[in-house]
Formats: C-alpha cells, structure tokens, sequence
C-alpha cells in the first residue's frame, strides 16, 4: 500500500468525508483514497452521529485519516466542519460509500492548475446496488455543463448535476462560497456546486470516468427517502436564487425562464398534495411573468390558455385520477 505524505507537510488537497450510518461502505471508500496515484493528500472524515459500526471502522485506518466524530447534525454541518479543518491548496469533498477512481486527483488538479479553474469537474459511472444486494457498474454520465447552458449559473440552477466525487474544489472558491447550505438538506450538493457559478467560479471539465457513485436500491437516498422534503428544497432554493440574481441586477429573460421551470414543477406537486403551498408559488411565477404558460406537457399548456393556468391543473388533476381507477378495474 502507498503511504501517505507526512501529516506535518501542508497538503495539497484535503479529502473531506462526512459519515452517517456507512459501515458497509466506508472502507472502501477510504481504500479509494489511500491507493490515488498522487498522494500529496490528507483525508478527513466527520462522523455524523453513526449509529452503525462506522466508528470502528474508521478507527481501524489509525493515523492515516484525521477524525472526528460528533452528534447528527446533517451532511452539511459536517462538510462545514471538515473544511474548517482541511489544510489543503484544493479540496474533494467525497460521500462515504461513492469511489475515486486511482487518477481522479491527479487529472483534476492538474486540469485546474493549467487551466486556472476553480472547479474542476469529470465523468463519473453509477454503482447499481441490485436484487442480490450487490452493486455493478452502470450508466456513465458524460456531459459537460456547457451541454445544458452557455451561462453555468442557469444550466447548475436548472439540469445539471455531478456528485461530490466527481469535483474538485480550489480552495478560493471554497471560501468564496463561505459554507455549505445547511437549509437545504436534500440538494446540498448541488447547491454548493451552483454556489461556486454564483460567487463567478471557472469551471473545466476533465474527460474520462474518475468516480463511482452508489445508486441504493432501497432507496436510501435523501431525494428517494422523501420527495415531498426534496420538492420543498427545490422550491426554496429557488427563492434563494431568484434574491441572489435580484441582488446582482435586474433579473434577465434566461433567469426568469429558468426560475418559471423550476417553480413550475414544484406547483405541479404542490397542486395535488398542498394547495395552500401551491397558491404560494404561483405567486412566485406570477411575480416573474403574469402571463405565465407551463412549458410541458403540451395538452397542459393548451388547457393554460384556455382556461387559465390553476384551472388546467385541476382538470389534469381529474383526468390522472381518471386513468388510474380506469387502469385498477381494468387490472381486476
């Protein structure tokens, strides 16, 4: 096994795992680590409170890790907490059960070294956990941002995601970010990642899978956990945003289309299960654009013009509702 630099050199990246409940994962994750070509590393990982046997295992790596181990305060909290410790030039913040690939630090300090990028970002390939409870490699996800938006604010706010894996963070866009969002608990991390375009971060792409990231079949996800928590994150963060480009000028027609997308969805969930909250956001929309039309499901935006926007979803409310007993009689 390689070893580690000595701990009492400044390291050039600072590798920060936070850890909840993770023993089965955590090992390898770490292995991941441990084993990258370029070493000049520390790896700090913040246990959140594991109720598993986590702790031990972390343990069992001794002195090669820096620890920490606290109550639960959420994924956030702890990230905030390992940056606050990390020493290094650039920082990979890293989930407890997702993999580096052995090249993934080099390429991508490389990548933002020559290239004078704040963020550098690579493909990465799902881990699909399956009926036998083991997981194989799946989809990989190759796109770069430039693929959703020219703007990286709109295409990050709006249709692209990528793991922690698989970005590496200079620390001057760390600190000027400042913290990661900790009012968001289901989509923080991709919040963190569009907070880096809004403090004005370049960002490089590096080609090539340099990450595993696990997809739970029993849904263990925060997102899957609970989709009402991860539609309310949603539609907060955008309210968030929609201030933040307030504040940096008069909103533009791509801010304004982007933030109708978003707050949109969240009104069609919100239509079914909340009509309170939904009145609350298509006050959101209507602020942005009066004359607001959905931009999909095309019968839903017919049914818009006809007959108003909330009076289309109440008649697609009752035609879903329609089809679903239709489709349980016909099942019988």
């Amino acid at each position: 096994m390689a070893k580690l630099v000595k701990m009492n050199l400044v390291p050039l990246i600072s590798v920060v795992i936070p850890c909840y409940n993770a023993e089965h994962f955590i090992a390898e994750t770490l292995a991941s680590v441990i084993c990258q070509n370029l070493q000049d590393f520390e790896v700090i990982v913040i246990d959140d409170g594991s109720t598993d046997n986590s702790e031990s295992v972390i343990r069992s790596f001794g002195s090669r890790i820096k620890t920490e181990f606290g109550p639960n305060r959420g994924a956030s909290a702890a990230r905030n907490r390992g940056t606050t410790l990390a020493r290094g030039k650039f920082i990979q913040y890293l989930d407890a059960d997702d993999i580096l690939k052995p090249d993934a630090l080099e390429k991508r300090v490389n990548a933002l070294l020559n290239n004078n990028a704040d963020v550098a970002y690579s493909d990465w390939q799902k881990l699909e956990e399956r009926e036998d409870g083991k997981f194989y490699l799946g989809n990989i996800i190759a796109r770069q941002i430039e693929d959703i938006n020219d703007d990286p604010q709109i295409a990050l706010f709006t249709d692209f995601w990528a793991p922690p894996a698989a970005l590496l963070y200079h620390r001057r866009i760390v600190e000027a970010i400042g913290f990661w969002n900790e009012s968001l608990p289901i989509i923080q991390d991709a919040r963190f990642l569009l907070d880096a375009a809004l403090v004005g971060g370049k960002f490089i792409h590096v080609p090539g899978v340099q990450a595993n990231y696990r997809v739970h079949k029993t849904a263990t996800s925060l997102s899957r956990r609970n989709f009402a928590s991860f539609m309310e994150d949603c539609f907060q963060n955008a309210c968030q945003v929609e201030e933040i480009w307030k504040a940096q000028g008069e909103i533009t027609p791509q801010q304004r289309i982007a933030l109708e997308n978003v707050y949109g969805q969240t009104a069609r969930f919100y239509f079914e299960c909340d009509r309170l909250k939904f009145h609350q956001v298509l006050a959101k929309i209507h602020n942005l654009n009066p004359d607001y039309l959905p931009t999909g499901p095309k019968a839903l935006r017919q049914l818009a013009k006809w007959f108003g926007y909330e009076q289309a979803e109440a008649i697609a409310l009752h035609y879903r509702r329609l089809k679903s007993l239709v489709q349980h009689f016909c099942l019988k």
